[in-house]
């Protein structure tokens, strides 16, 4: 099963160096070890673009937005087992921010993927 990671704070800055260290080496693992897809973080929301439906009309809007209470921050894309697995794996993740960012508040949403019209395309099984 693939799960989507997001990864939400009130926008407390950047990791520190000891932070992104520790993110790199847990990712190191997770792809080695075949569960880890995709991760990255996210460039900061004022640099961000929406497109959006108004009134049965596209809109698109330059950041910078309005302030938000939270500002997802980056994902992770895993391929595991089962919810019980993910909910282990994301607080692994969650540990680092404690050990390495302990002043850091935030939320790491995990979510199931429903299916992935890409690898219909591709002729791969949807998960």
């Amino acid at each position: 099963m693939r799960f989507m990671f997001i990864i939400k704070s009130g926008g407390a800055g950047t990791p520190t160096p000891a932070l992104m260290e520790a993110m790199h080496a847990m990712a190191l693992r997770e792809v080695s070890a075949g569960r880890m897809i995709a991760d990255a973080g996210l460039m900061p929301r004022d640099a961000a673009v929406e497109v959006a439906i108004r009134k049965r009309k596209l809109v698109v809007t330059d950041g910078p937005f309005a302030e938000t209470k939270e500002v997802i921050g980056g994902f992770a894309l895993f391929e595991l087992p089962d919810m019980a697995a993910a909910v282990a794996s994301a607080r692994d993740f969650m540990d680092l921010h404690v050990a390495h960012m302990p002043d850091w508040e935030g939320v790491c949403e995990v979510r199931q993927v429903a299916g992935s019209q890409v690898e219909l395309i591709r002729g791969g099984a949807a998960r």
